[in-house]
């Protein structure tokens, strides 16, 4: 065995029926039951079935959302164009590579790397097992590069496979003793025992909604927000809670709106062409001050774009795309475990302010598992203000000093009012006085406006005159990249917003303050966060921007560079 390491990333790919994405989860099982942390990620082709895929498991002894910058290892079920994700798995001159000549030799892609390749009979091994199959014996392989414990890799196989169990073991095994033949990446020892998920970006966001009240959603599966959706479905039923999967995305939204109406907190999730489609039903939310929750897990675009594959271009429609002045809230978690608390956070002040709220994920986090410490909750006490009948005149939108104004519950008697997508008076009815107008655009910016987010806005790390500013998944790498820098005694501060809209200048002025650098990372082409920042900032000294489009995500080793540069 080598050195003992930190950090251990793999990758196991094949083409469609191989099996490596269940044996990439049995893997990072194996590791969650060892002690470690872990961090799987996925690539595939546009396909709806089948064809090639890659599993790419970060194995650590500290909790991390990012992707190393290289992989030690890559094993190949079958070459069949796996060289399609050369990009997307680099590798270096220390890296392994381990195939099975029956299907022959590794791309020249890999090869010239430097990468060494020692070939495997996987599918030989695997006939010396009654109901073997390679991809366990692969999995054996890499549990055995790694160092991973053979308990650790039997009690993930006894909890994933639900028949052939005894099958696996063995095959597994059989991958075990080839990978002592081999020199490995030791894992270093286990880190100190913690209360820890096995949990996914999307499982994340749905469990973040229950927790803030959502007991209604209305959705169209769309990839990748689709397991979001297959979560929630008898989550919802637990808790007395009801999924109903729409016709499309315009009557998902609509729905969500109708249930809203009625006194139920809901949510819908979708990605980046079902979110266009929304974005009208979105402005009937603003104007009738009905709270609903978008979860847009971004892929990449424009239109069909790729659809399992993760960016951040959903920025600029999430912020502007609604028609009109239309006040909304939109929120973007900072790492996997945040979803859950980034949802939560959005269903509570949609709530709370009457407003609808789009939470921002992505491919990268929706889909990603990783092993997490449980997250400290906090008690919030988000409510939606209910109106009851006193004797005197509704008044639905009246012009409060907050711009929040009691809601009722239809058939509640003697305060029933009209909620349409027209302007209204302080009563809800439909008017074209520019005097109504003014007042309640005025009302439904002010509550936008006033609204104080606290220390929630954005996670603030770390001091020095160079500042990198990001959102969303970029934030990983972007830790991962700082933890570099003050290891070798370079001062530098991070700050990821989680609040995009409302913008908060002015706490963002002062988590700048001495800073003479700006360096603004995000995963998309055009640059939407740094000229969203330009617009509604002011950055400080020289501003540098970081960006680049998926489904490539960044690497730590490229934004520490970029840090320590003078």
């Amino acid at each position: 065995m080598k050195a003992n390491h930190s950090s251990v990333s793999v990758a196991l790919a094949g083409s469609g029926g191989a099996g490596v994405m269940t044996a990439g989860n049995m893997l990072l099982e194996a590791a969650a039951a060892a002690g470690y942390y872990g961090l799987m990620t996925r690539t595939s082709g546009p396909q709806i079935r089948g064809g090639e895929a890659a599993a790419m498991v970060r194995v650590s002894t500290f909790a991390t959302d990012a992707q190393d910058d290289r992989f030690q290892v890559l094993a190949a079920i079958d070459w069949q164009n796996v060289n399609r994700f050369a990009t997307e798995l680099p590798l270096g001159p220390e890296s392994i590579l381990i195939g099975d000549q029956a299907h022959g030799e590794p791309p020249e892609v890999f090869t010239k790397t430097g990468a060494r390749y020692f070939p495997v009979p996987l599918k030989q091994l695997a006939g010396q097992v009654q109901g073997g199959w390679p991809n366990m014996i692969a999995l054996g392989v890499l549990a055995g590069l790694m160092g991973l414990p053979a308990q650790a890799l039997e009690a993930a196989i006894n909890k994933a496979m639900k028949k052939g169990v005894e099958a696996g073991i063995a095959a597994a095994k059989l991958g075990l003793a080839q990978a002592a033949n081999l020199d490995g990446f030791k894992l270093k020892e286990i880190p100190a025992k913690s209360s820890r998920w096995l949990i996914t970006g999307n499982e994340a966001a749905g469990y973040g909604a229950l927790r803030g009240g959502v007991r209604f959603v209305a959705a169209y599966p769309i990839t990748p927000a689709t397991e979001l959706l297959e979560w929630l479905s008898p989550a919802l039923t637990k808790v007395g809670g009801t999924l109903v999967q729409a016709e499309d995305e315009l009557a998902s939204i609509n729905m969500a709106l109708g249930a809203s109406y009625g006194g139920v907190p809901a949510l819908t999730a979708t990605s980046g062409p079902g979110l266009s489609l929304m974005i009208e039903a979105l402005g009937l939310g603003v104007t009738a001050e009905v709270p609903v929750v978008v979860v847009d897990v971004m892929r990449t675009g424009p239109s069909t774009g790729i659809a399992t594959k993760s960016e951040q271009a959903d920025l600029n429609i999430a912020l502007y795309g609604l028609h009109g002045d239309a006040p909304h809230i939109v929120i973007a978690p900072n790492s996997l475990s945040d979803c859950v608390a980034a949802t939560e956070w959005a269903v509570g002040l949609a709530e709370s302010l009457q407003v609808p709220a789009i939470v921002l994920s992505d491919q990268y986090f929706g889909q990603a598992r990783a092993v997490v410490d449980v997250p400290a909750f906090e008690k919030k006490s988000f409510h939606r203000a209910k109106a009851n009948s006193n004797g005197q005149p509704y008044k639905r939108y009246a012009l409060t000093d907050s711009g929040v104004s009691p809601m009722a519950i239809p058939g509640t008697p003697g305060i029933t009012y009209t909620a349409d997508g027209l302007e209204h008076n302080e009563r809800g009815t439909p008017s074209s006085q520019s005097g109504d107008h003014l007042a309640q655009m005025e009302k439904r910016a002010r509550k936008i406006s006033q609204l104080d987010p606290g220390d929630a806005w954005a996670s603030i790390e770390g001091e020095g005159d160079v500042a990198l500013l990001t959102f969303g998944s970029c934030t990983g790498p972007a830790r991962e990249a700082f933890a570099r820098a003050r290891a070798e005694g370079f001062d530098a501060r991070l700050v990821s917003l989680r609040m995009l809209a409302p913008a908060q200048p002015a706490k963002l002025k002062q988590a700048l303050a001495g800073v003479k650098r700006v360096l603004v990372l995000e995963q998309n082409h055009s640059g939407q966060f740094l000229r969203y920042l330009r617009s509604e900032y002011e950055l400080p000294g020289e501003v540098k921007s970081l960006r680049r489009p998926g489904p490539l995500p960044f690497r730590p080793e490229e934004i520490y560079r970029e840090i320590v540069r003078p």
